[in-house]
């Protein structure tokens, strides 16, 4: 049986490539040579004309949040707008809310 698929971002490039997961080794973007970023096996690439959505993922990347499959299927609510991320930024500066949590929280109160 082939080992499941998981996906990986560089950034600098907004690349995403899927590749077999394996934590032995370290992935190099084959662009520009920088290490590949692990996002999980639920992410969906932006396009890469789309530099704001490249830019909300990257700050919800920094913030430590992947994409992972949970047992109902998908990651669960992701922002994809800078506005969004930057609602739930605010969210969490006024209440002290984690950024990680308040970035993966699906309504703002």
């Amino acid at each position: 049986m082939a080992h499941a698929k998981t996906s990986y971002v560089c950034l600098p490039c907004r690349a995403s490539y899927k590749q077999p997961y394996g934590v032995d080794r370290q992935r190099i973007c084959p662009r520009c040579a920088e290490p590949l970023i692990h996002v999980g096996s639920a992410f969906a690439a932006p396009p890469r004309r789309d530099r704001a959505a490249w830019r909300a993922l990257s700050v919800l990347l920094h913030a430590g949040v992947r994409f992972h499959k949970s047992c109902c299927g998908g990651p669960g609510y992701r922002p994809r707008t800078v506005r969004e991320v930057r609602e739930r930024m605010a969210y969490a500066r006024r209440t002290g809310e984690p950024f990680a949590r308040a970035l993966v929280r699906p309504e703002m109160p």
